[in-house]
């Protein structure tokens, strides 16, 4: 597919704008949160343990992780995007933790930058994902250009996201959300590898969930609200008024993170289930788990420090997994399966 060069320019221009915005502006939602906040673990003041046996690792789609943590995905496709996603991979490697790239378009459209989203080699052993937007599959994308972002990033699995308050907001969006199910039901059959469904911060609900199960997708990213606002994001992006009236009206729109995943939970108990959307620490994430995730994916966290340094990466994944395993530790849980059915997390009335 050869798309005009007006148009990769723009959709590379996006991508630059996207990090600078949500580096330098408050594109946080402020209404609405998380949800996680609502619980509480109970604390265990004689835990009967070792700090030194407690283990975080897990398996996802088959793949050993030394925590469950992913790099949500976020960029490429500009000069800095690979600085940031070289440092982001390479950290990956370290910790063993899996790492998403942002939408792959601008590499289908500008194959000269597909370079910048090509962290493998920085990242032998990780869970990598790659990704496109859905709708695209309504813009004539295919499997061609699913196994063309699959093959960039060698990636274990694509990340399908879903966008539709973005793309409402987003100068010249692509709003054409018509018969995706089927698509994706289809691509879901023929592509090598598995699809994941994601949000980009406004949540899935369990009804929408349960379609996608049955149309053949592996695993769901919840991707709730409570974070970065993309909404807010496009806002600031907005060539007119009525773009940012919109960007700003819908801010806070969408269902918390918390609230994504025991609902989903609850209708799909086996699903592979990642949490993501305003994930900030580890005690986030160890929240999330006990909630019926499996993994759990920060972007804005890792993005401020991936621009600052790969030392900064580093000392943020430390820190994700020390809080992880003070968490485990505190309840008296030696795994995270453990954690998980351990009823130590309790909803505050």
């Amino acid at each position: 597919m050869n798309a005009p060069t007006n148009i990769s320019a723009q959709t590379q221009n996006r991508k630059a704008d996207h990090i600078r915005i949500c580096l330098e502006e408050d594109v946080q939602s402020h209404q609405i949160t998380n949800g996680l906040e609502r619980y509480r673990f109970t604390h265990s003041c004689l835990p009967e343990l070792n700090h030194n046996d407690i283990d975080v690792s897990t398996t996802f789609l088959g793949k050993h992780l030394g925590a469950p943590l992913l790099i949500s995905s976020m960029t490429g496709g500009t000069e800095q995007a690979a600085m940031i996603n070289q440092r982001l991979a390479q950290v990956a490697q370290h910790y063993k933790i899996a790492m998403g790239v942002g939408s792959q378009r601008v590499a289908v459209e500008k194959p000269q930058v597909a370079d910048t989203f090509a962290v493998r080699k920085y990242a032998p052993d990780v869970l990598l994902f790659a990704n496109l937007g859905a709708v695209q599959l309504n813009y004539k994308y295919g499997l061609d250009e699913c196994l063309r972002v699959v093959d960039i990033l060698e990636a274990d699995a694509l990340i399908l996201h879903i966008n539709p308050l973005q793309e409402c907001i987003q100068p010249k969006g692509d709003t054409n959300f018509r018969g995706l199910i089927d698509k994706i039901s289809d691509l879901c059959s023929k592509l090598p590898v598995p699809v994941i469904a994601k949000e980009v911060g406004n949540g899935i609900s369990a009804a929408i969930a349960q379609k996608l199960i049955a149309a053949g997708v592996a695993a769901i990213d919840v991707a709730g609200a409570g974070g970065t606002s993309w909404a807010k994001v496009e806002s600031e992006r907005a060539e007119n008024p009525l773009q940012r009236r919109l960007g700003m009206t819908f801010a806070d729109w969408g269902l918390p993170t918390a609230e994504c995943i025991t609902t989903i939970r609850a209708i799909a108990p086996d699903v592979p289930l990642i949490a993501s959307g305003g994930l900030r620490h580890g005690l986030d994430v160890a929240t999330a788990i006990a909630l019926g995730a499996d993994i759990a994916g920060l972007a804005m966290p890792f993005l401020q420090a991936a621009a600052t340094s790969e030392t900064a990466v580093a000392e943020l994944a430390e820190v994700l997994i020390a809080e992880i395993t003070t968490v485990l530790f505190c309840t008296g849980n030696t795994t995270l399966y453990q954690l998980k059915h351990s009823g130590s997390l309790q909803r505050i009335e």
